[in-house]
């Protein structure tokens, strides 16, 4: 049977210290604030939205949501990342994902000042990631992370295979991983031997948003798993990429979902936030 790591303290414990240093900020004048641009309504979007404003609040973190209709131009929306870029008030911007068909989100995240770029999305902040450099690090794989090292488990030399290759979890959290000493296969939906090579990872993390994807066989025994997905079951209620009672007889160490990487991943903007204030104030 795993031992289930807990988001919800973990989260509890990060967002504790965000909020600690946003208090020694506003002691010195510095008002932490985010501002999130929310276009379209997804609903999903509109839930992460709200859940990442209660966070602020208990951060002392001022949160500015801007709502844009689903026809809001892409034109528009790069005006708008624009003013709250030139806002010396405001320290973090968060354009919520997805966006509408019609507008380009390569364009809009390459506008984000990258000082300001609290998802490490930006072309700055993903070369300095790569690079070994200080950068915001995107906020769901720093958080899996995170939860890795609060096993108490040594990461250099261990064997990690990441399902997923996308430009918000997969790859960058690949790199996390190898920085960590970590030897990383990162699959996808063209890997040969999937099941062989999950099998073989003493850490296995899903990010691929297919329930149950992960089955008892791709689990080593003893192996810690992290799962990244949210997804809705047949039966309404929210799962995860793994099989969850397959494979917690299995793992050694085991996110649930609810309750796992998704708290994580909202402590790690709050971080973000907190550390692009700090720095910006150091620079004026």
């Amino acid at each position: 049977m795993a031992q289930r790591i807990d988001g919800k303290a973990l989260a509890a414990r990060y967002k504790a210290k965000a909020a600690a240093e946003a208090a020694a900020l506003r002691e010195k004048g510095v008002q932490p604030r985010l501002a999130v641009v929310l276009a379209g309504e997804n609903p999903a979007s509109k839930t992460y939205v709200a859940g990442k404003a209660r966070d602020c609040a208990e951060c002392g973190i001022l949160s500015d949501v801007i709502e844009l209709p689903e026809q809001t131009g892409e034109q528009e929306l790069l005006a708008r990342v624009a003013a709250l870029n030139a806002n010396r008030a405001v320290h973090g911007v968060l354009v919520q994902l997805p966006l509408p068909a019609h507008i380009s989100t390569s364009r809009v995240i390459h506008a984000i000042a990258p000082e300001k770029d609290v998802d490490g999305f930006t072309p700055v902040n993903v070369g300095r990631m790569v690079l070994g450099e200080e950068c915001f690090l995107p906020c769901t794989p720093a958080g899996c992370l995170a939860m890795l090292q609060s096993t108490g488990v040594p990461l250099a030399g261990k064997d990690a295979v990441v399902i997923g290759r996308s430009n918000i979890v997969g790859k960058p959290m690949a790199l996390l991983l190898t920085a960590q000493d970590v030897t990383v296969t990162l699959c996808h939906s063209h890997t040969e031997h999937l099941r062989e090579k999950c099998a073989a990872a003493d850490i296995l993390i899903a990010a691929v948003g297919r329930a149950g994807f992960v089955t008892a066989d791709m689990v080593k025994p003893g192996a810690i798993v992290i799962d990244v997905g949210i997804n809705r079951g047949t039966d309404g209620r929210l799962c995860g990429d793994v099989d969850f009672a397959a494979a917690n007889e299995r793992a050694s160490f085991i996110t649930p979902v609810p309750g796992g990487v998704g708290l994580m991943t909202r402590a790690m903007l709050m971080h973000n936030t907190v550390k692009a204030a700090r720095l910006q104030s150091a620079a004026l």
